[in-house]
């Protein structure tokens, strides 16, 4: 146990720089908070004392304003960066070495019974925002950006952007889990560079015009 909670802590300082000491993470940051209450959370849960699981998922949300249901399985090295918002529902289950940013909702479509929260596998990347809902499965190493909203299967090693999201980047080839880029405010924006194109066509049309143009004058 402790083991895994040293892990929690070794996570931070691997994905963020701005953590300076055990101190300082131990004290002040929420995300590892939330994961350790969840932890013990779930312990309860899994011997079915239900009621003490929700009480102390509870109490941790109103502390931490981080959302996780006592009944989510979460791996190890999991980072929760600015973890304000975020909602992990009572199906989900999260691999190793995955990163969530604030305002996350890994949810559900409806009322359905059985699965129906997603399952992120190891390594994967969901920027500020992002919306994964219902049983649906973000392969090993994705990377979903912010705002996104993602109603189906991701690929390992894809990026997927937009609402509903759309697979933009799959190159097929494997990344081990525990490195992964974090920049998540340079991904590809489809709509951008479909309006660039458009943008691109109308200027030509324009030229091709003013040479006809030119060309009836003479």
């Amino acid at each position: 146990m402790f083991k895994v909670l040293k892990q929690d802590i070794d996570t931070i300082f691997e994905q963020d720089p701005a953590a300076r000491s055990y101190l300082e993470v131990i004290l002040t940051y929420s995300g590892l908070h939330a994961i350790w209450s969840h932890r013990l959370a779930h312990g309860f849960y899994k011997r079915k004392f239900y009621f003490i699981a929700r009480v102390i998922s509870q109490i941790s949300r109103f502390f931490t304003g981080i959302e996780i249901h006592p009944g989510a399985r979460i791996g190890r090295g999991l980072f929760i960066d600015h973890g304000m918002g975020v909602v992990i529902g009572e199906t989900c289950e999260i691999g190793d070495n995955v990163t969530l940013y604030q305002g996350v909702t890994l949810g559900g479509t409806g009322k359905e019974k059985g699965k129906r929260h997603p399952t992120v596998l190891d390594g994967a990347l969901i920027a500020t925002g992002a919306k994964v809902l219902g049983s649906i499965t973000v392969g090993e190493c994705a990377r979903i950006g912010a705002g996104s909203v993602v109603l189906k299967d991701v690929p390992p090693n894809s990026t997927v952007v937009g609402i509903p999201g759309r697979i933009v980047v799959q190159n097929g080839k494997k990344v081990e889990p525990t490195v992964k880029d974090l920049n998540h405010s340079n991904m590809p924006d489809p709509v951008a560079d479909r309006l660039k194109s458009l943008e691109a066509e109308i200027v030509r049309l324009k030229e091709e015009i003013k040479r006809g143009e030119h060309t009836n004058v003479r």
